[in-house]
């Protein structure tokens, strides 16, 4: 059957206060998927644990030490600022998912909303942010295995590259099965993050949090951007939304769940963090939580330590290699990327797309072995691309929407404006992507509108 193509337009709205466009055909109308629709497979339950595996990964167990050490213990206060803006932009997240299920997520909102040149562009922008996240999330997960089985720098990367290639595997195969692996993941990483948070509290010192404020309030803004990434995947569920059950009313469902368990446990392991305090060095910030472990548990701590960080960092490139591929699919289904990745298999699994994000993420993993990159290397690019597509996506809700829902799309507007400031020079990466999507649009897009 024909995929229907992004539409853009004049405005109207409908008798629920949502602004909806006239539709005008942009892209590859022409293109078909073959042979249907993606199926419709996604419960609550396994909707919270895709959710759980988006959220919950590398940040989890990078960025409690790494803001800790850049802003002391006053990097709280971005902790708890990005947690409150966490609310707004999951629930304007579901609500866009729950009113326009399609794969296209963030390309799809941003086209209705400002046509399909921005939408193209946003679309590029999640797509490269969260397939170069991938590579990120894999290599952090091998450092909490490291020192455990006394790896090389070799060793860490090949670790890194098997849970790549087992993510990219379990989403080749069938959604529905990487759902089940993914409620597995997050449930158990969960409960075990939680454990962590509970049995490092007594071991609290008061002396751990003076002087509270050590580098001034440049430091406290610049960890708001850098800790932003913990919070990249409030938006993967968009790309799945259509694949949901019944997405008016398991979407939000999900988020609301999601959004309560995700903030105790990110407000609680950054409280223990700096509370104890495990941080100040790139080996003591990468392997916080294995620490904090061992002193309060002992034996074999570190180990299951390591179970935690795979667990992690699988069941999030688990789930990120799913939503990304659909972005794929979208993004060449509407003529912004290849015509393959818009092609289904018999299953409706887009695998052409989860290949080619599966190999975008490896092939960041080489070059950074090559540069000799660590994590904190990589985290610059989803950093800078993140907040850009989060504020353009909450732009678009603004538009889309009329009552309680665009008042919440506006609050997430003013607080992702109050982080760009500090984001500083790497703003010239998404300026850089831009362009190139751009350019893609005008010379392929135009092609495909005239064949």
């Amino acid at each position: 059957m024909t995929v229907l193509p992004l539409v853009a337009g004049g405005n109207r709205h409908d008798d629920d206060g949502v602004s909806k466009e006239i539709p005008t055909p942009i892209g590859n109308a022409s293109i078909t998927a073959e042979p249907g629709e993606l199926r419709r497979t996604i419960s609550i339950p396994q909707g919270v644990a895709l959710y759980l595996g988006a959220v919950l990964g590398a940040g989890v167990l990078l960025l409690p030490g790494l803001g800790a050490s850049q802003a002391g213990p006053a990097s709280l206060i971005p902790w708890a600022f990005d947690c409150v803006l966490g609310i707004p932009l999951a629930l304007t997240f579901a609500s866009l998912a729950a009113h326009t299920p399609d794969a296209g997520g963030v390309l799809t909102y941003a086209t209705r909303a400002f046509g399909p040149a921005t939408g193209t562009v946003i679309g590029w922008f999640y797509f490269v942010a969260a397939a170069t996240a991938q590579a990120l999330v894999a290599l952090t997960g091998a450092y909490y295995v490291a020192p455990y089985l006394g790896l090389s720098r070799v060793g860490v990367f090949a670790v890194a590259g098997m849970i790549l290639l087992v993510a990219t595997a379990a989403n080749v195969w069938d959604l529905k099965v990487s759902g089940r692996v993914q409620l597995f993941f997050s449930g158990t990483v969960a409960a075990l993050l939680l454990l962590t948070i509970i049995v490092a509290l007594p071991r609290m010192h008061a002396l751990n949090w003076t002087p509270f404020d050590p580098h001034g309030i440049g430091a406290i803004g610049k960890t708001g951007v850098t800790i932003f990434f913990a919070f990249f995947g409030w938006e993967a569920i968009c790309h799945l939304s259509a694949e949901f059950r019944d997405p008016a009313r398991s979407v939000p469902r999900s988020t609301a769940l999601s959004v309560g368990l995700i903030t105790l446990l990110y407000v609680g392991l950054a409280v223990v963090t700096v509370g104890t305090g495990t941080y100040g060095t790139g080996q003591v910030n990468r392997t916080s939580i294995a620490r904090m472990l061992a002193r309060s548990i002992g034996g074999a701590a570190g180990e299951v330590a390591s179970v935690i960080a795979l667990l992690i960092c699988l069941g999030t490139a688990n789930a990120f290699v799913a939503a990304t591929s659909r972005l794929g699919y979208a993004l060449s289904r509407d003529g912004a990327f290849p015509e393959p990745l818009a092609r289904l298999t018999t299953k409706q699994v887009p695998r052409i797309s989860v290949l080619v994000v599966g190999g975008w993420a490896i092939c960041c993993l080489l070059l950074s072995y090559d540069a000799n990159w660590t994590a904190e290397n990589l985290l610059i690019v989803p950093d800078s691309l993140v907040i850009i597509v989060y504020l353009a996506t909450m732009v678009a809700a603004i538009r889309l929407f009329r009552g309680p829902r665009r008042w919440l799309a506006i609050l997430a507007t003013l607080m992702c404006c109050a982080l760009i400031p500090f984001a500083g020079v790497v703003l010239v990466i998404p300026a850089g992507i831009a362009v190139t999507a751009s350019l893609y649009r005008y010379r392929y897009g135009r092609r495909l509108q005239q064949s």
